[in-house]
């Protein structure tokens, strides 16, 4: 029997300042762009501002999700990404999707969890 682990989950939570954290449709740009360089495939995605301009997205993969709900009223984040190991050991690509995601919204890490599945 082949011992197979399914994919690393991050979970994390982040300080963030308030004009990256209303910016719903530049989060979907770089969600796209991330999404396309790191050769993912989407197959669905929600999007939904609210009243105070917080957003929430749930973007969903061939390889799992990946999400975001910001609440700029207290200037954070929370994120969580898991990408499956089904065709590659996806867990280097997790870490540099998180990365590129504290990168772009200028971001400082409050919480991090790390879920080996």
């Amino acid at each position: 029997m082949t011992f197979y682990t399914p994919g690393l989950h991050v979970l994390a939570t982040f300080s963030a300042p308030v004009q990256h954290l209303t910016d719903a449709a530049a989060c979907r740009l770089f969600f796209d762009e991330q999404i396309q360089y790191l050769g993912l495939a989407k197959v669905g995605e929600a999007y939904h501002t609210f009243p105070n301009s917080g957003f929430t997205a749930v973007v969903a993969l061939t390889e799992s999700h990946l999400s975001i709900h910001t609440w700029p009223e207290y200037g954070l984040a929370t994120f969580d990404v898991f990408l499956s190991n089904y065709q590659r050991d996806n867990s280097a690509t997790v870490q540099q999707l998180y990365a590129a995601t504290l990168r772009f919204f200028e971001a400082q890490e409050q919480s991090k969890t790390e879920v080996r599945r």
